[in-house]
């Protein structure tokens, strides 16, 4: 599945960029762009777009890339203390 970049989160893509969901390295890049500077609603479209475990596992991946603030959220919410790595 491919989905446009909103150029207001990712203003260093050219215009008409496609991000293709099924490569982990574009969901990777997607969900933490999102995490780190989305609005409520972006983080509402990706949640629509992304199957739960996908976002799981992207998560998993990028955390240790996030604010601390973001992260702990996040691992809160998805009940993950991130004691696992």
């Amino acid at each position: 599945m491919k989905t446009k970049v909103n150029n207001r989160l990712f203003w260093y893509l050219k215009d008409g960029i496609e991000f293709d969901l099924e490569n982990p390295s574009h969901v990777d890049m997607y969900v933490q762009q999102i995490l780190s500077h989305g609005k409520a609603e972006d983080i509402q479209k990706m949640l629509e777009i992304l199957p739960p475990e996908k976002f799981r596992k992207s998560f998993k991946r990028i955390r240790r890339f996030l604010r601390r603030e973001v992260r702990r959220f996040w691992e809160a919410g998805l009940g993950d203390t991130g004691e696992d790595s």
